[in-house]
């Protein structure tokens, strides 16, 4: 019995090329091939060079092909130029720069390899005098992504939005936080019609009682994109010490118990004359004190209470305690002198 052996090419590990590898690639053939490349990004100005100098003069004898590929981009036949509609408005020749043309705003469509033939007349029919051509490799990369705070659309959750335009091919959007992939809402992806250029933004929503450290990771073909989001819960106010609410409260009940009785007694000692001779003295042969602020009249009682039968003994007490009060405030009295009545009626 036969048995057919079946060989089969082992799988590479990269089957696919990253975009900057596959650029590589592609400027070292050309370079070996010595075909020109101009390297420009999406919505720039590219100057591609014939490498090839006329006056003047000879335009109306020459005919000056741009082409990319098959197709034509720019003619110059008789004098006249030609734009394919594909580049109008956006390419023209300059033919005082080696019969370069320019393309502006350039589009990812621009990409490929653009040949220059000029033909001059020989013998009644146009000959092929030079040709060169020029490798165009635009690019279009992703800017770093944006995120924008749009509101709080519940109590305790907030909504971002992370968006990013002006890339090529389309991209993809995820949101990860701690290696992990979070659930996206309201993703989505638009290309310009003009440009070819992709425009994506996401929105997530999470709770703001908690910490987190957001990621929008923005994938298009093997590159990649992202932006950090960090968000800090708020901190509430601590507590109030109500030992140290019992401290204040304490030393305010102190200090104004201490401005009432400075209040009084200054009052007291500041607004009756007949105060002050009886703070510091006593009535001879009372038995009693007078003490602090004691009013005059209860001077008066108190000597009466000495000898309440004599007439010379109260008018004597009366005397040394008007003599004391006279002398504290400076008016001099004799013994012969009698007193005031209004030092009695108090």
């Amino acid at each position: 019995m036969d048995y057919t052996a079946k060989w089969r090419t082992p799988p590479l590990k990269h089957p696919y090329l990253k975009v900057s590898q596959l650029l590589v690639l592609a400027s070292l053939f050309y370079f070996c091939s010595g075909i020109i490349q101009v390297n420009k990004t999406v919505k720039e100005v590219a100057v591609l060079s014939c490498d090839y100098n006329i006056s003047t003069t000879e335009l109306m004898k020459v005919r000056i092909y741009w082409q990319k590929d098959d197709e034509v981009v720019l003619a110059v036949t008789s004098g006249q130029t030609k734009v394919w509609s594909k580049y109008e408005n956006r390419t023209f020749a300059d033919f005082t720069n080696n019969l370069s043309i320019v393309i502006m705003a350039l589009r990812l469509s621009d990409n490929g390899k653009y040949t220059c033939i000029v033909q001059k007349t020989e013998k009644r029919s146009y000959k092929v005098k030079h040709m060169t051509s020029v490798m165009l490799l635009v690019r279009a990369d992703f800017p770093v992504p944006s995120i924008t705070d749009l509101g709080n659309p519940s109590h305790d959750i907030k909504r971002i939005m992370c968006s990013t335009s002006g890339g090529f091919p389309k991209p993809h959007l995820s949101w990860w936080e701690n290696e992990e992939e979070l659930n996206a809402a309201n993703t989505t992806v638009s290309q310009d019609p003009d440009t070819e250029l992709y425009t994506i933004s996401s929105e997530l929503d999470f709770n703001i009682t908690s910490n987190h450290s957001f990621v929008c990771l923005v994938k298009y073909g093997d590159l990649t994109v992202s932006q950090i989001f960090n968000w800090q819960k708020s901190v509430e106010p601590h507590p109030p010490n109500n030992q140290q609410q019992l401290w204040v409260i304490l030393i305010l009940v102190v200090s104004g118990v201490i401005a009432v009785i400075t209040a009084i007694t200054g009052g007291c000692l500041a607004h009756s004359k007949y105060y002050h001779a009886i703070i510091l003295t006593s009535i001879s042969g009372s038995p009693n004190s007078i003490g602090m602020c004691q009013h005059f009249s209860e001077v008066l009682v108190s000597s009466l209470l000495v000898s309440p039968s004599s007439t010379h003994s109260l008018d004597r007490h009366f005397k040394d305690t008007y003599y004391v009060f006279s002398s504290l405030l400076g008016t001099r009295v004799t013994n012969n002198d009698s007193m005031p009545p209004r030092h009695i009626l108090l």
